[in-house]
């Protein structure tokens, strides 16, 4: 294919107009990102995908990953032109003039053009991969073909494409004129209209002073249907500083909002970093013995609270307990949005399931501040029939499964959260079997009475529904976005929200913050044995909860809405019958 004609159908991440199948899109068709693997001829469901969430804590360093060599990286004449494709937008490079090789790549790579991907707001950012979690507001790729081969050879080598990707930091105070000035001076709504670059601008202009020793590999896929997976993945440790004013040009300008693809599954492939890249030291924790760093050890982890005097999770002694009148009901918005779950994980140590952000939020129960829900993930134990595996416990019974939903204080930062006493707020829900054996049949935890009855009292078509991503996690780090619709509400059916305990703790994993308030419900969540059963055989590890912890000098409060016990009311009400016959005989 020559040139020309290549260039026509490199577009977003490179072969937009040459995608099989009926048109993609981001929002707004029927083939967005959750169904891209649906267009036929593509490989987007497909176990090498791109983008990725890069954890530096199982990064590895490749010596091999040395200097790069950019030829024509700061010629201000290469970039041609620029279009709005409907996607994004994309400056289409002058041919046969820049180049890329090192790196640890292999061979040397025509740069062909670069683009973008963001977000909507400041508020909603929008780079494709993530760091630790962490989105970035945007992110730059030049692409680049390997020297020598056709885009129909390029796109079937597994290394046919390279790829550098650049994250995009926003900065209140950064400068308004300069390169990124000039580029975003073309920005504009009208589609497929290519429109010539005047200003002399260079790659490095817009790269600026970014450490280019410092950066991740990692082999993957287009980010756009076809989703070929012939990308070798460079990801630049340090982010772009622009002001952010310029930033939010770019959907203000062109229209086009929430440009960018989750993130994908790891599946097995390793990410590496340059010797130049500084990474976080391994310091893997775990709930057995099969590590360096089991419970009776985090402690000794860095940067770890483990030991404090405010730990959780605690054994809830029903005796010691003190009502609390301003215990009262929580408001919650979004939680029967079926819509607000983004993606499942496995991330070693449990099931987590991630919510869309600024979504879904709580409030009331006596906390004095609104929350924002972040996620929520699950504890348990074997897969034996009679395992027990909750956190918290109630005069010593241990329940067989335990939900935590995880609220960040609305007003904080996630960083500022985890260092104040109440920048977290996490919902407890002991979870049993419905199959009336031991698990159901055993005193709950409101205060001695029975709960015999095996109707669940949660919604199983939807622990059915999630526990069916269960088989696509099984890798660690593995991850799906959840397409089926699940609300928290039907998860949690119509389990009583109204009675409760309530202490101040920590996190239950390293590095144990003391930053939580803590609410763990009375009444069980109900669900299907072999549903629960599905969460240690799919993930592959078992009895993932802390132990115990000392209560110290704390106090657990409850609600004041639980009746009194069955022999109390009895004693009352004969008292008032008596009262009123006493009354009769006047």
């Amino acid at each position: 294919m020559h040139l020309s004609s290549l260039l026509l159908c490199l577009s977003v991440t490179l072969l937009v107009k040459c995608a099989a199948g009926s048109e993609w899109c981001y929002t707004g068709c029927d083939h967005t990102p959750a169904h891209w693997e649906d267009i036929s001829g593509t490989f987007c469901g497909e176990e090498r995908q791109s983008p990725i969430d890069i954890v530096t804590g199982h990064v590895e360093t490749d010596p091999k990953l040395l200097n790069f060599t950019f030829v024509n990286f700061t010629s201000q004449h290469v970039i041609k032109n620029i279009t709005n494709n409907g996607h994004t937008v994309k400056c289409i490079l002058e041919p046969n003039e820049v180049e890329v090789s090192g790196g640890g790549l292999n061979g040397t790579y025509s740069t062909i053009q670069f683009h973008f991907h963001w977000g909507d707001t400041e508020h909603h950012p929008g780079s494709e991969h993530t760091i630790d979690g962490h989105r970035y507001p945007m992110e730059m790729h030049i692409v680049s073909l390997k020297k020598a081969l056709t885009v129909q050879q390029a796109t079937e080598d597994s290394e046919g494409i390279a790829v550098l990707g650049f994250f995009l930091n926003a900065t209140e105070d950064g400068e308004m004129s300069g390169p990124w000035s000039m580029l975003t001076s073309y920005l504009t709504n009208a589609t497929d209209t290519e429109v010539n670059i005047n200003h002399k601008i260079s790659i490095n202009d817009l790269i600026g002073n970014v450490d280019l020793t410092k950066f991740y590999r990692y082999m993957g896929s287009l980010t756009t249907p076809n989703c070929n997976e012939a990308v070798a993945w460079t990801v630049f440790q340090e982010p772009i500083n622009i002001n952010k004013k310029l930033i939010q040009l770019f959907p203000m300008n062109t229209g086009l909002i929430n440009v960018y693809r989750p993130t994908q599954a790891l599946n097995k492939r390793q990410v590496f970093a340059s010797p130049a890249t500084p990474l976080p030291p391994s310091h893997p924790w775990c709930y057995d013995d099969h590590c360096d760093y089991s419970p009776s050890h985090w402690h000794l982890l860095p940067y770890s609270h483990c030991d404090g005097k405010r730990q959780s999770p605690v054994n809830i002694e029903t005796q010691n307990i003190v009502t609390d009148k301003r215990l009262d009901a929580f408001a919650y918005t979004k939680f029967d949005d079926k819509h607000a779950i983004k993606y499942m994980i496995n991330t070693g140590h449990s099931v987590k399931c991630v919510l869309k952000e600024d979504m879904v939020e709580v409030s009331g129960g006596g906390m004095g501040h609104v929350y924002s829900t972040l996620q929520f993930h699950f504890h348990w134990g074997s897969a034996s029939h009679d395992s027990d595996g909750s956190e918290h416990t109630v005069d010593s019974k241990r329940y067989p499964m335990e939900m935590h939903i995880v609220n960040k204080r609305k007003d904080l930062t996630l960083d500022e959260a985890v260092q104040t006493p109440d920048g977290l707020a996490v919902l407890g829900f002991f979870i049993e079997a419905t199959d009336g054996t031991k698990s159901s049949s055993s005193s709950s935890s409101s205060g001695g009475s029975e709960h015999q009855e095996t109707n669940p009292t949660s919604d199983m078509d939807a622990w059915k529904k999630l526990t069916t991503y269960l088989s696509a996690i099984q890798n660690i780090s593995s991850e799906i976005e959840v397409t089926k619709e699940i609300s928290i509400d039907d998860l949690l059916g119509d389990v009583n929200r109204a009675e409760y305990y309530r202490y101040n703790g920590s996190l239950t994993t390293p590095s144990c913050n003391e930053a939580v308030v803590w609410t763990v419900f009375k009444e069980p969540i109900k669900v299907d044995h072999n549903l629960m059963m599905m969460f240690p055989t799919q993930a592959g590890y078992h009895d993932v909860f802390r132990p115990s912890q000392p209560l110290r000098s704390r106090t657990i409060y409850t609600t004041s809405a639980s009746g009194a016990p069955g022999p109390i009311i009895l004693f009352l009400l004969l008292a008032c019958l008596c009262a009123f016959s006493y009354n009769l005989h006047l």
